[in-house]
């Protein structure tokens, strides 16, 4: 019979059902339901959002892609009409119904989408939004913005590879930069250039960067109190712990005196055992009706009479003992444990196994009947089943037919389910009992009578084990409280399973010989008047609360018959109210403060009703019982009076344990409070309930919450109840789908924050949802002084339910958590909530200089850090380069006294050898380009000349030929036909173009094109020789991760260094082979390709990136079928192979494929070594014979190509584990693996032989003492002699490459990498004896984040975001004003998208302690990357400004 009790108006909804009585004769009860309305409520919601209309400002509305919207015609789309004369029909009724105040902001469209602004001055901040000196047209489109416009498709040109087909992610991708960037500018001046316009000239201000700029002005608001100061320490990011702030109200009251309740009474007649009533009633007054049930339409369906229930209930109790498996191996014994599976619509079947089970003294679970093997509640009722030892069910034919089967007609094995033998219990299965059997009804004990489940917090089932003597003493105490008297009527709309439904509707009617009707759950969906209909036919009378009154006074309903009670799985009921007399007095209200509450102090409002709460009492505690208020938290320490706490209660009529788990039973079912002093209270044994409430005066009883429901933020505890009432009385009607709202909370960053998660009505506009949520935030931090984390819509019936449609709060969060909700619209508020961030680091100006450094570094006895390769040594014997200087030179020769050594095999995706050279066909077609050019040409010396082709032997054939003519060849990636307009102008910007060799292009607004197609035949008179090696011998182009497209000039004498060193760091001779599998347009890629074989004479076989796309397994498959010793890829290869060939491992074993020859597998790369991908390569070709050592990385830099080379010799390169917090703030802290926030780092390679490397400080540029992270400086004969530019801008570039130390080695000359980095001094032996110095690079200067005073590496922040969810393919993080913005892409389908947004926060917020402005979540394969599978986030960054991404959902974090 109970309902809810009235906590009003900030929740008619609250703490535990409420039962009623009325009249000396009939009883009734009322439904819990989960939709409350309050007027008083609605009304403090409505002044707090009044009182924040003046403070407008316009929350930035989610871009989302019209896919993605799940209703909403487009005439939704369109802003409200501005004139607040329209007065419509729907604006006229909410005048009536709003104060005219609000009726009027709600029309004007700049209310449309306001924010509360926690500040007491209101006058200040219309000016505000402009005071920050933003264009002041920045604030007129807080309208216009509000309607996603369609995306336009202006997709930019598409500067990708010249393969038709788009998709392939490996080469596919920009080596140039869209036109408008990076005129030869310097490094560091890209950024604040391209603040005015992006890259296609699109002014800022579009509607992404409109929507940013609102973001900042609403960001620059004043925040919530940031909490108090914490101490710095520079080494350690210390969190905000909370200090208590002196004006928090405490309680002041004495201690709390236990409440007794009126003993229990003892009456003459009560049965020994409940069974013994039921055979009284079942002999005595057989005709008499027990139970009547209503079908859906509220029509009575049957009556099952006292005599019934007593020889069905004796039938199944036999057939359970007797009739299952044999006389000797019987499969039921007395004790043991059945599931009841019986649906609420069919009372009677259940009343029966209830009972027969009880005379049978096996001991019943009632639980919910599972609907499908993936049902939400079912892994859990496995839980329960399982700790309980159940292995047989109880149900109906009807349910037995509903459940799920296997196709071979057997029922469902459920998920988390133990094995179970099903019984129908259906009278035309029962046997009746012999003539000679009775059952054993003895006098109650101790012994379990009943088990009714319970799910915590977290979702988990346990179950409640009730004695037989508390079951009887339960039904004797509500007897008295409510007095029931024999022969009474009893309408029940409560679950007959548990709690009220079954102690009031089962089992103590039946003590009573009650008449109970019950009303299933559906009838109150269809037809909520039906049971109060019933009432009136049966003259019963009618439960709930106030609101309930309100309606029903008029009707007749007495106010002193309501009967608000308290109850508890553990404790049964704990307090219940007495019916009253006719007009009694009726009980007071208690008015306290919200804010006091969020103390746990109880303080009577006074100031601001908006913020009050009105709780009415649930009566006086249950007869027989002992109760205390107790500290929820920590030791059962007794409250003040004026504390709020848990209740406990010492009762005979209590629950006795959790069934089978007697860890969790000692702290619920066995306590003794404590005093102030610690000592306990005495012998007696309380049980806590889970209610938290006081008490008040005259022992009135009051609950103001469930600990289950309990919000505890920041020290602050909020009830979720609360919450819900606040969010629903927000105008939900247009938005919220039946009331149909969750609240709970989820620990980020150190604290618990609160999410919101409502269902959207299907007509519900864009526009409405994001009104609503915008104003849920006003309300909730206006009346509850609390920031929300997260708000979610989700579409119409998507949340998971309990058995009775509630939501599944539990299994909310975890899809919540695990990124399954699938929400329609998200709004997340980290800026405003999340107040316990570190304090930004101030940067302290260096005061110690850098000689100062060393020398206290030297006086700690620290190295400084450098490290060298080996000696280049002397001239090799060969004679080859004591003759030539130059690299032409050495193909003539090679031509001449080796002609027919096979030098280059270019290979096909079949791996058909399509094309080879040997030294003379190699020089003899060089020399006919280099006729070609100087026949066609007209070129002087010196000249630049962009070879376009793709990968291959002409290229290579190409640059001798240049070489041969004494131009300076440039080797440009052959632009997409469509693009090939726009490439030229970009490379020209930065170099002087005077002709282009290619095989494939036509274009007029080129320079002079020469087919080498058709060459002419005859040799060149003579071949160019250049006067000096310091003359140029090409240019490197290659385009940076910040969008800058850099040439670096190469001298023959670094050409000839360089092949050197290569040579003697891999042994390579001409009798070796080695496969190349790599983009060969720039860096070490390039040496590889066209240099290196040509020097040192050994044969490279040449496999195209974009013939492995065609062909997965070309790479491995040659490298097994030549028995290749070394090879060279990039990081995009080695991750086409894992993603692509990592299931086929077996099909490739089956094949003949075997790797254990490859002694070295390189990866040639400018980045931080993906230690992630080359460990899962390794481990996943291990079946494939290839060695865990083969697999190492190459490092190189614009300012020289080749630093570091695994080569032969040397040891295995080297992991460290470094604490990623010591990083921000650029230092190397070495931590052991597995500690909590550390990253691995693998040492790049062994320095190639004549390269010195050394740390600096890029501020002071002293050097570094060992294990310290500073620039990476390089000097080697092989670097780069500068950057080429035809602007004369050489100047400021100038220090990138020929630079000084500020102090140590002033005379050298060294070259900038712009790449941060540490050396450490291992164990390991290098080639020489000496200790190995590794050099690991930690990520480029140029890209790293500079937030809150720290520096972030974007990949860290990547990593993390690309683990938060399994759809997220690949992200890419970059800052825009400040704010950290994340592009995710994604690779589920659409409806996922938005629940990338909370977990790619968490995360961010959890591991790096910074808070996402931005998350754009995009299609796979929109984040540009370039031919060495770098990211390149400066054109993504300008692609999101001027709007070119076409994103799937973009949502501003407030």
């Amino acid at each position: 019979l109970p309902a809810s009790s009235d906590r009003s108006p900030a929740s008619p909804e609250a703490s535990g059902p409420s039962s009623s009585s009325g009249g000396r004769r009939n009883r009734s009860g009322g439904a819990r339901d989960d939709r409350y309305r309050s007027d008083i409520h609605t009304e403090a919601v409505q002044a707090a959002l009044a009182k924040h209309k003046e403070e407008k400002m316009a929350l930035p509305m989610p871009t989302k892609r019209r896919s993605a919207f799940v209703q909403s015609p487009v005439d939704n789309c369109t802003p409200p009409d501005t004139s607040s004369a329209s007065e419509d029909e729907g604006s006229l009724r909410r005048q009536a119904t709003l104060s005219a105040a609000l009726a009027q902001s709600l029309q004007s469209p700049d209310y449309w989408i306001n924010r509360s602004v926690q500040s007491s001055s209101t006058s200040s901040s219309a000016s505000s939004t402009l005071s920050h000196g933003e264009n002041k047209t920045q604030t007129q489109p807080q309208v216009l913005n509000l309607v996603p416009s369609p995306p336009e498709n202006s997709v930019p040109p598409d500067v990708t590879s010249y393969t038709p087909e788009r998709g392939s992610r490996v080469d596919s991708r920009v080596d140039l930069p869209p036109n408008a960037m990076t005129r030869g500018m310097p490094r560091g001046q890209s950024r604040t250039s391209m603040l005015d316009t992006t890259a296609d000239g699109v002014p800022v201000n579009s509607r992404v960067s409109t929507k940013i700029q609102q973001l900042l002005n609403t960001l620059k608001r004043p925040k919530r109190q940031a909490l108090s100061e914490f101490f710095l320490d520079d080494s350690e990011e210390i969190v905000e712990v909370p200090q208590p702030d002196p004006n928090t109200p405490r309680p002041e009251g004495r201690q709390i005196i236990p409440v007794k309740g009126e003993p229990l009474g003892v009456v003459s007649n009560w049965p020994p055992a409940l069974q013994a009533a039921l055979a009284r009633w079942g002999a005595t007054q057989a005709k008499s009706p027990a139970l009547t049930a209503l079908d859906v339409t509220g029509k009575p369906l049957y009556t099952l009479t006292y005599g019934k229930l007593w020889s069905r209930s004796l039938k199944l109790a036999y057939t359970l003992l007797n009739k299952l498996g044999t006389k000797n191996e019987p499969v039921l014994r007395p004790g043991d444990r059945v599931a009841l599976v019986y649906p609420n619509s069919d009372p009677a079947m259940f009343w029966v196994a209830f009972y027969g089970c009880l005379l049978a003294e096996v001991i019943p679970v009632p639980i919910e009947v599972p609907l499908s093997r993936q049902d939400a509640g079912s892994l859990q009722i496995g839980f329960l089943l399982g700790s309980c030892g159940v292995g047989l069910a109880l149900t109906s034919e009807i349910c037995l037919k509903g459940l799920p089967k296997t196709p071979q007609g057997e029922i469902m094995q459920f998920k988390g389910w133990p094995r179970m033998k099903w019984v129908v219990t259906d009278t035309k299965y029962l046997t009746k009992p012999s003539k000679d059997w009775q059952p054993h009804i003895p006098t109650a004990n101790t012994d379990t009578a009943y088990i009714e489940y319970k799910a915590s917090k977290e979702g988990t089932v346990m179950g409640v084990a009730v004695s037989k003597i508390a079951l009887l003493t339960h039904c004797q105490a509500l007897t008295q409280a409510c007095n029931y008297c024999e022969g009474e009527t009893l309408v029940n709309v409560l679950d007959c399973k548990k709690d009220m439904g079954l102690w009031h509707g089962v089992l103590t009617s039946v003590m009573n010989r009650i008449h109970t009707i019950t009303v299933p759950y559906a009838v109150m969906k269809a037809c909520p008047m039906s049971w109060v209909q019933r009432v009136h036919i049966h003259k019963g009378s009618v439960s709930s609360c106030d609101a309930f009154l309100n309606v029903f006074q008029s009707h007749g309903l007495k106010p002193e018959v309501i009967c608000p009670c308290a109850s508890s799985p553990e404790a049964l009921t704990v307090a219940i109210r007495r019916p009253g007399a006719r007009g009694a007095a009726l009980p007071a209200r208690a008015i306290l403060s919200m804010g006091g509450l969020s103390h746990g102090v109880i303080r009577v409002n006074t100031e601001d009703k908006n913020s009050a709460l009105t709780v009415q009492d649930v009566g006086h505690v249950m007869p027989g019982a002992l109760m205390c208020i107790v500290k929820p938290d920590g030791p059962p320490q007794l409250c003040k009076t004026d504390e709020i706490g848990e209740i406990v209660l010492n009762s005979r009529a209590g629950g006795t344990m959790y069934y089978g788990l007697p860890g969790v039973t000692k702290n619920t079912f066995e306590v003794i409070p404590v005093n102030q002093a610690g000592a306990p209270l005495g012998e007696i044994l309380f049980t806590r309930t889970g209610l938290l409430g006081f008490v008040g005066p005259g022992s009135l009883v009051f609950v103001v919450g469930k600990n289950e429901g309990l919000l505890t933020v920041s020290g602050r505890r909020h009830n979720a109840d609360d919450l819900v009432a606040t969010a629903l009385a927000v105008e939900p009607v247009k938005t919220v789908y039946r009331g149909r709202i969750a609240v709970f909370s989820v620990t980020v960053f150190y604290d618990e924050r609160i999410v919101i998660v409502a269902e959207q009505r299907p007509d519900a506009s864009e526009e409405d949802s994001f009104q609503w949520m915008s104003r849920v935030l006003q309300a909730i931090d206006s009346i509850h002084q609390v920031g929300l984390y997260c708000l979610a819509l989700v579409p119409a019936n998507t949340l998971p339910k309990t058995p009775l449609g509630g939501i599944h709060i539990s299994e909310t969060k975890q899809n919540f958590l695990e990124g399954n909700l699938h929400p329609c619209n998200i709004l997340l508020c980290p800026h405003t909530c999340v107040t316990n961030l570190p304090k930004p680091r101030q940067k302290q100006p260096v005061g110690v200089g850098p000689a100062s450094i060393m020398v206290g570094n030297l006086v700690a006895g620290k190295r400084m850090a450098q490290a060298a390769g080996r000696e280049l040594g002397v001239l090799e014997e060969e004679g080859l380069v004591r003759k030539h200087q130059f690299l032409s030179e050495a193909l003539q020769w090679r031509a001449q006294t080796d002609p027919d050594h096979v030098l280059y095999v270019l290979l096909n995706a079949k791996g058909v050898a399509v094309c080879t050279a040997t030294c003379s066909q190699l020089h003899k077609r060089a020399e006919k380009i280099t006729s070609a050019l100087m026949e066609r040409g007209g070129l002087n010396t010196g000249d630049n000349v962009v070879l376009l082709y793709p990968p291959g032997i002409d290229l290579i054939a190409a640059f001798y030929g240049c070489l041969y003519a004494g131009v300076i060849p440039v080797t440009v990636r052959p632009p997409h036909p469509q693009n090939l307009a726009a490439t030229l102008p970009t490379v020209r910007m930065i170099i002087d173009v005077t002709c282009i060799l290619t095989t494939h292009v036509n274009v007029k607004t080129w320079p002079t094109i020469i087919d080498t197609d058709d060459l002419p035949r005859r040799r060149p008179p003579q071949l160019y020789k250049p006067p000096t090696a310091e003359m140029l011998a090409y240019l490197d182009f290659s385009v940076s991760t910040t969008g800058m497209l850099t040439g670096v000039k190469m001298s023959h004498s670094a050409v000839s260094t360089l092949c050197r060193s290569i040579k003697l760091q891999c042994e390579l001779y001409s009798s070796r082979q080695i496969a190349i599998c790599l983009d060969p347009y720039c860096g070490l890629g390039f040496v590889q390709w066209c240099l290196s074989s040509v020097y040192s004479g050994h044969q490279s076989i040449l496999i195209p990136p974009m013939e492995l796309e065609l062909s997965l397994p070309l790479w491995l498959s040659t490298l097994s079928q030549y028995k290749i010793r070394d090879t060279f890829c990039s990081y995009s290869v080695m991750e086409l192979c894992t993603k692509g060939l990592g299931t086929q491992t077996d099909a490739l074993k089956a094949r003949g494929v075997n790797l254990s020859c490859v002694r070295s597998c390189v990866v040639i790369a400018e980045e931080r070594p993906r230690l992630a991908l080359t460990q899962s390569f390794s481990k996943l070709f291990k079946d494939l014979g290839l060695s865990p050592r083969a697999v190492s990385t190459a490092f190189g830099s614009r300012v020289n190509l080749a630093i570091c080379l695994q080569g032969t010799a040397g040891p295995d390169p080297s992991t460290v584990y470094v604490d990623m917090k010591s990083l921000r703030h650029d230092r190397v802290r070495l931590v052991e693996r597995g500690a909590p926030q550390s990253l691995s780092l693998m040492e790049s390679g062994t320095i190639l032989p004549g390269v010195r490397v050394i740390i600096v400080n890029p501020e002071t540029r002293g050097p570094l003492g060992d294990s310290h992270l500073g620039e990476i400086w390089v000097q080697s004969p092989h670097s780069s002699s500068g950057y080429y530019t035809i602007y004369g801008e050489e100047s400021l570039q100038a220090d990138h490459f020929n630079t000084r130390l500020s102090f140590g080695e002033p005379h050298t000359l060294w070259a900038r990498t712009g790449y941060l980095g540490f050396v450490k001094r291992t164990e390991l032996l290098g080639s020489t004896g000496d200790r190995h110095d590794a050099l690991f690079v930690v990520g480029q200067l140029d890209e790293t984040l500079e937030l809150r005073g720290l520096r972030y590496h974007p990949i860290d922040i990547e990593t993390s975001v690309s683990r938060a969810h399994r759809s997220i393919a690949e992200s890419a993080v970059f800052t825009w004003t400040n704010l950290l913005v994340v592009v995710a892409e994604l690779a589920g389908s659409e409806q996922e998208a938005l629940d990338l947004v909370p977990l790619v926060t968490n995360v961010v917020l959890e591991e790096h302690h910074l808070i996402v402005g931005v998350v754009v979540v995009v299609d796979p394969g929109v984040i540009p990357i370039n031919s060495r599978g770098e990211k390149q986030r400066m054109h993504l960054r300008d692609s999101f400004l001027a709007d070119q991404l076409d994103p799937i959902y973009v949502a501003y974090n407030m």
